[in-house]
């Protein structure tokens, strides 16, 4: 039978233009190069036989434990046998990041902790999503394996003894106490990569720079609130996911994963969002990350004004993570998908779907960036903006296939509209703060025409709240971002009901599914388990209402579905496993953004005496 380790037990590293996922057992079984959206050379998780992978084994009968060095990117998993503890410290040097690169290196470090440890490791990479064959050449100097235009590399520091196995390695090595071992893969796109020469000491020093890196960044974060371990985590782990040269961070750094196992839902998540980068930059920033910020409105700024999309629209929902719009969706019918979960997509097809709130997350994105780094938006941005406010004028009151991507046709999303208010909104306060040019009456007439068309027609009398499309009733957890962006109090009336309305119907358990596929057919086959960005939101949520016993509540609960290393996927299954690709922007940037308003609610309450119900 074939073996696919839970999509939970891993971990990410990266350097910040690609990341590689290592199981909680020292398998690395993903990892593209040179870009996250590359083609892949190791892609076991996808198939365990074709897709390729790098492991590292120790004789122990216990599971090995896995952890992050606190505050780091750097991952250690920790072989424990009768005889010896062993470690396998994992990392992608951080170098230059905001220059693209066509080489990247893992390090594995191996050092033994007690007695000794014989380590077996075994290289076998596949690239181009095990299409492309490789051949084998060995050397004094490394161990190399040639494609067809891209090559991996193999160097070892120590004792390490490496044994042909067809175009493959295998290798191994015993250490006791105070020595030091290693293995750098690095990964090229030609057949003439320089390799540095490795010892202890570059080993050493690459680690130590590593860590370090690490720590100055966490220490330019601004929060001291209750879960700092949690936040910083996710921090860290949004930082991972963000592609340093233009500032884009990607939805998650795997395609594929299923959000049911033997499912169709299985996505290609490796591009940028408008969406999702959007609300990335807002809870670093919430973090006091400005840089961050300031590099994604750059990149956000280049998409309004170069004007080049798929769709025809201003902006397209996503893009690669250099701006390029072209994601043409593939199947990779030789991979047989994670647990057998076919198919495998590469590409997204969505890329050319019309989801009009993409505007009000962009301009959300771009007015607290602006506010927060206490600057006035420079001319040719504001430019750029004031015309998609313009188009969006003319486009608001449109069908659209809404922001969970649905494949079942274009429909009046309330979700479009609110965020489609918040757009408009944004945009006339941007503009008189700090005296913008820009049609400042058509922009009111139509946030406050949308306001009113969501009242009338997003509102359901018979379910008493806020509805998914217009004339219907299904609910919607998209919708609970409503009282964040401003468009209703968090006490209304309308909201509270709607809150209560999606409790009885959404929120199992304090995990919340986006809404229900039978009540609304979305033209996708198969389920899916709750989403875990929902279920941050819901905390939010309550919190804004007041409802902090129970917000703090199931935040602690969602809390208990991190994974060993604090990561999650995009969702949670019936039996508490993660689903859906990993790790997952939009599952982290919520985690932060519901953490800081409980903080914020919870001082807030304790000022004045009243924690709420």
């Amino acid at each position: 039978m074939r073996r696919y380790a839970p999509i939970e037990n891993h971990g990410l590293v990266g350097d910040l233009q690609t990341a590689a996922l290592v199981s909680s057992e020292g398998t690395v079984d993903w990892l593209c190069a040179p870009r996250f959206d590359s083609p892949s050379v190791f892609a076991s998780i996808l198939d365990h036989e074709r897709g390729g992978y790098f492991s590292v084994t120790a004789d122990s009968r216990r599971p090995p434990v896995q952890l992050y060095l606190q505050d780091t990117a750097v991952l250690v998993t920790r072989f424990l046998a009768e005889d010896g503890v062993g470690e396998v410290i994992d990392f992608m040097p951080v170098e230059n990041p905001e220059r693209p690169s066509d080489t990247h290196r893992l390090v594995r470090i191996f050092r033994v902790a007690r007695g000794r440890v014989r380590f077996s490791i075994e290289c076998r990479p596949r690239f181009d999503y095990g299409r492309s064959a490789h051949r084998l050449e060995t050397g004094e100097d490394a161990v190399r394996f040639r494609g067809n235009g891209v090559q991996a590399a193999l160097q070892g520091v120590g004792p390490v003894r490496w044994t042909r196995d067809g175009d493959d390695v295998v290798g191994e090595l015993t250490i006791g106490q105070e020595e030091l071992a290693a293995v750098v893969l690095t990964v090229g796109g030609t057949e003439d990569v320089r390799l540095a020469p490795v010892g202890q000491p570059e080993i050493r020093a690459l680690f130590e720079r590593t860590r370090d890196f690490w720590h100055g960044w966490m220490r330019r974060s601004t929060y001291h609130g209750r879960w700092q371990d949690m936040v910083n985590r996710s921090a860290i782990t949004l930082k991972l996911l963000t592609y340093a040269p233009t500032g884009a961070p990607v939805a998650a750094a795997t395609m594929g994963l299923p959000e049911q196992i033997g499912g169709g839902r299985n996505w290609d998540y490796r591009y940028t969002w408008v969406r999702d980068g959007s609300l990335s930059v807002s809870a670093l920033l919430g973090l006091g990350y400005v840089e961050e910020a300031v590099a994604f409105r750059r990149w956000l700024g280049d998409r309004l004004r170069s004007g080049r999309t798929v769709s025809g629209e201003p902006l397209q929902i996503m893009y690669r993570v250099d701006g390029d719009p072209e994601l043409t969706e593939e199947v990779l019918d030789h991979f047989e998908g994670y647990r057998q979960s076919a198919p495998v997509r590469m590409g997204n097809g969505a890329a050319g779907q019309l989801q009009l709130d993409i505007y009000g997350e962009a301009a959300l994105a771009l007015a607290q960036s602006v506010e927060d780094v206490d600057d006035v938006p420079p001319y040719d941005g504001w430019q750029a903006l004031a015309g998609v406010l313009d188009w969006l004028v003319k486009e608001w009151d449109r069908p659209d296939e809404g922001i969970w991507e649905t494949r079942g046709g274009q429909k009046d999303f309330t979700y479009s509209r609110l965020m489609s208010w918040a757009a408009f909104d944004r945009g006339v306060r941007m503009a008189q703060r700090y005296a913008r040019p820009g049609d400042i009456a058509q922009w009111t007439t139509a946030r406050d025409d949308i306001l009113r068309q969501v009242m009338e027609r997003g509102w359901s009398s018979r379910r008493r709240a806020f509805v998914q499309q217009y004339d219907d009733t299904t609910l919607d957890a998209s919708l609970l971002l409503m009282p964040r962006v401003g468009f209703i109090s968090p006490t209304d009336p309308r909201w509270l009901s709607t809150l209560e309305a999606m409790e009885r119907e959404l929120v199992s358990d304090s995990l919340v599914y986006r809404y229900d596929p039978a009540a609304s057919p979305d033209g996708l086959r198969g389920s899916e388990g709750t989403f875990s960005l929902c279920s941050f939101l819901y905390v939010d949520a309550l919190a804004r209402s007041g409802k902090l016993g129970p917000a703090r509540y199931a935040f602690d609960k969602m809390l208990t579905y991190a994974n060993h290393a604090g990561l999650f996927a995009e969702e949670i299954g019936p039996t508490g496993e993660q689903l859906g690709n990993f790790p997952q922007a939009f599952t982290h940037l919520a985690l932060i953004t519901a953490a800081l308003s409980l903080d914020h609610q919870m001082d807030r309450a304790g000022r004045v005496g009243a924690w709420g119900p």
